[in-house]
Parts: C-alpha cells; sequence; structure tokens
C-alpha cells in the first residue's frame, strides 16, 4: 500500500526538472500558430467571468448584499478554482493521447504527463489568483493571513484533479468517448457547485440538499477560497469537511494509481 502511495510522487520528483520543462513548453504550444498566442489562455476565462457577472448580476439580480460584497468579487472567488480544475481535468485526460509519441517510447517514464497538463494549468491559475487578489484590493479588502490559505486549496485541487487524471487518462485511451464524458460532466458541475449561486442563503445550511452538495469536493475548495477572500474563516474550523474531502482524494489517488498501472501496458499497443 505505502509503496502504491509513494510510487508516482517520487517519479515526479525525480524527474520534477523534466516535467516544469514540459509543462512550460505545453503552456506556450497550446496556442501556438495564432497570432495573439498565450494570451488566449487568459481571454476565454475573463469574458465568462464577464458573462456570468452579467447574467447573474444584472439579469438575475443574484444577491450577496448580506456578504457585504459585490457578486462579481463571490463570482470570481468561487469561478478561479473551478477553472484550474476544468482545465487541469480537461487536458490530463487527454495527456497520453496528446503525447502519444512519448509514450510510444521505451524508455520514457509516461507516469509524469497527466500531471505536465495540470501545472500547466496551474500557471493560469496563479494568473487568476493575482488578478482575484486585485479586484479584492479595488474594493478596499486587502490580504491578510487568511490569504495563506490560497496555497492550501490550491494544494487541494492539485492532489484531486492529480488521482482523477491518473484514472481518466489510462481509461480515455482505451475508451475514447470518455472524453466526451468528461466534458458534460464539467458542465453539469459548474451548475450544481454553488459558483454563481449562494447556497447558504438559496437552500440554507442545515437542509438536506446542502448536506447532498458537500459530497462534492470541489465545493469544499471553492468554499475554501471564499473563506479566504470573504469569510474569512480558517479551513480547521471545519474539521469533518475537511477529513470527508481528504478521505475522498486519498481514495481518488489511490485508485487513479492502480488504474493507470494496470492499464499502461496496453498504451503503446493502442495508441
Amino acid at each position: 500500500m505505502l509503496k502504491t502511495i509513494f510510487s508516482l510522487p517520487a517519479d515526479l520528483y525525480r524527474n520534477r526538472r523534466l516535467v516544469m520543462k514540459l509543462a512550460k513548453n505545453d503552456f506556450k504550444t497550446r496556442y501556438a500558430g495564432s497570432y495573439f498566442g498565450t494570451i488566449w489562455a487568459f481571454v476565454h476565462p475573463v469574458v465568462t467571468i464577464l458573462v456570468y457577472w452579467f447574467v447573474f448580476s444584472v439579469g438575475f439580480r443574484s444577491n450577496t448584499d448580506e456578504l457585504g460584497i459585490p457578486f462579481v468579487l463571490y463570482l470570481v472567488a468561487g469561478i478561479v478554482p473551478w477553472f484550474f480544475f476544468s482545465d487541469a481535468l480537461s487536458g490530463g485526460t487527454n495527456a497520453l493521447i496528446e503525447y502519444n509519441y512519448l509514450v510510444k517510447k521505451v524508455v520514457f517514464n509516461i507516469s509524469v504527463l497527466p500531471v505536465v497538463k495540470i501545472i500547466s494549468a496551474l500557471f493560469v491559475h496563479g494568473f487568476f489568483v493575482i488578478l482575484a487578489i486585485i479586484l479584492y484590493m479595488c474594493n478596499g479588502r486587502f490580504p491578510d493571513m487568511y490569504y495563506l490559505q490560497i496555497f492550501y486549496y490550491s494544494a487541494c485541487a492539485f492532489f484531486l484533479v492529480t488521482g482523477l487524471c491518473y484514472a481518466t487518462s489510462a481509461i480515455v485511451v482505451l475508451f475514447r468517448d470518455l472524453g466526451q464524458i468528461i466534458g458534460i460532466i464539467l458542465q453539469i458541475g459548474v451548475w450544481i457547485t454553488p459558483i454563481m449561486w449562494v447556497a447558504e442563503s438559496m437552500i440554507g445550511v442545515q437542509s438536506r440538499l446542502y448536506k447532498i452538495l458537500q459530497l462534492n469536493p470541489m465545493f469544499y475548495i471553492v468554499s475554501g477560497y471564499r473563506d479566504a477572500f470573504i469569510i474569512k474563516r480558517w479551513f480547521w474550523e471545519r474539521p469533518n469537511w475537511t477529513i470527508y474531502f481528504w478521505v475522498v482524494s486519498i481514495i481518488c489517488f489511490l485508485f487513479g494509481n492502480w488504474i493507470f498501472k494496470r492499464l499502461r501496458i496496453h498504451f503503446a499497443d493502442v495508441l
């Protein structure tokens, strides 16, 4: 069991320079050939935020007055981690297919490929975290000690999506339709995760539906970002939810590791 848990982290540490080099190259080449290049990595999410802000703040008039902040700040705190999760899961799922020429090399350690995509998404995530901090500062909310939790919740998202990507990247090689299924799940997930709506006021913290929504690990992360930016609450003040998240994440990681190792012998033949 311990060997299973630490084998992938050990591989990543041994190949850390290669992983960072591939991640930087992946980020640069993702938009290679387009006139504005990597700028598109930031334009699409910004436009999405503006559209959601207009629809829910101007159209549906979502109310965040009880939190003492404009709706756009509430939206940004929730959608920034979701952008990372969505981008990392989509990219990580297709990592082996995209880098099939490396998979066929006997001497190459293919276990690093899903993480390459996740780190590539992390570069964009860092930009949007900084943008979020600037937006909050423009609203008179300056960084404090609670902002340090952003590193913790980013690590939570990284660990969760890594386990998921090891499973999905292995399965999609043999079952290509999984990529489309992941896309549909992400479309549903962005709505059932309280990103654009205030779950506490709309359905109530004590409601059964709220308890069901808490089973979604991304709800924990989204709420964590808002705890850092808005509520000013430490993660250890939610001990039960924190324990639940890490239990689920570790199970996902172990399952993803197991699936990846079981199926990797077929990758070169199929790709």
